[in-house]
């Protein structure tokens, strides 16, 4: 079992930057495969980038080069720095953990889900 918590999220102007954390308060993340997805006003949600237990990373096209995912197992935290934010980056982000393997850029390959942190980016 595994509880996630993100937090950092708020308001930024354009070309701003934030660092969104995902830290467990119960079980340990460096089993997993750590995922970020977010979420748009009117869209479905969808994947932002993950990291996997060797911290082989993968981005989505829209973040790749502005966006950069980490992970401390020793603090089991997983963090998403975003730079270069744009309006459309403005979303509910939320981390998640898979056991699974695979391409992992799916909702339904992930087991725990965090709360979601809003980011808001304006123009």
């Amino acid at each position: 079992q595994v509880q996630l918590v993100e937090s950092g999220g708020g308001v930024v102007q354009t070309g701003g930057s934030l660092r969104l954390s995902c830290a467990a308060t119960e079980g340990t993340l460096s089993s997993y495969t750590m995922g970020w997805f977010r979420q748009r006003p009117g869209k479905e949600r969808e994947f932002v980038a993950l990291i996997r237990r060797v911290t082989w990373s993968e981005y989505a096209d829209s973040v790749k080069g502005r966006f950069t995912i980490s992970r401390d197992n020793a603090q089991n935290t997983v963090y998403l720095q975003m730079n270069s934010l744009k309006p459309e980056d403005t979303a509910v982000y939320y981390c998640a953990a898979s056991l699974k393997s695979g391409l992992l850029r799916e909702e339904v390959q992930y087991n725990y889900w965090g709360q979601g942190t809003h980011v808001f980016v304006s123009s």
